[in-house]
């Protein structure tokens, strides 16, 4: 029994997919207004001045509020059809699946989205935590449905998973907001380079070596 737990952006991905996704289903109307809207919030982001949890429940609200949910669905599940796939990291890729021919439980944890990462996931055969967006009536509201999970992913991840039966827990990934979760593991990998363990290393066969361009 081993658990690999995987954040998304910028250590699957290549890239941000959350933004890139944003500014997909965006009206012209949101775009128009996002330099100033969205503008000074992102150089505070960029200068350490505000959370990326802050910023992504401002963008999330200024994008979503009032719209219709069937549309999103549909623009999401384009997204993780035609856009997701170029903006894969090829040796994270392998790494993922030389995890599940190990027959070890894989799981994205992220800050991303549901609507485009769960048909994504479910198309490896991935477990998924992420965030759901809230809605009413057919309408998003602009909020997330259980709050950011970002910040929070080790709550989550004790929630669904009982640590304690796992011989081996990898962790992988790029950002302050990982750290948490890379504490839970035996082998964690920050940006693609192993980094030293909090914790006592079992007896077991360690993963192939990658590294992160």
């Amino acid at each position: 029994m081993e658990l690999a737990l995987f954040d998304f952006d910028h250590t699957v991905t290549t890239c941000d997919t959350y933004g890139r996704f944003l500014r997909r289903v965006a009206t012209p109307e949101q775009l128009a207004r996002a330099w100033w809207k969205v503008g000074p919030w992102l150089l505070a982001y960029r200068l350490k001045l505000i959370s990326a949890e802050r910023l992504r429940a401002r963008v999330t609200r200024l994008t979503f509020t009032d719209r219709h949910v069937e549309d999103i669905t549909a623009q999401a599940a384009g997204y993780a059809r035609d856009v997701l796939p170029e903006l894969m990291r090829p040796e994270m890729l392998d790494q993922i699946h030389w995890h599940l021919t190990q027959q070890h439980t894989v799981v994205i944890v992220s800050g991303s989205l549901d609507l485009y990462l769960r048909p994504w996931c479910e198309a490896l055969g991935l477990d998924l935590i992420c965030n759901r967006l809230e809605s009413r009536d057919g309408r998003l509201t602009g909020r997330y449905a259980e709050g950011d999970c970002g910040p929070r992913k080790v709550e989550h991840i004790r929630r669904r998973y009982d640590l304690a039966r796992y011989l081996r827990i990898h962790a992988y990934g790029d950002s302050r907001e990982d750290r948490p979760m890379l504490a839970l593991a035996h082998e964690p990998w920050y940006r693609g380079k192993p980094i030293k363990s909090r914790r006592a290393e079992p007896a077991s066969t360690p993963p192939a070596r990658h590294s992160q361009a």
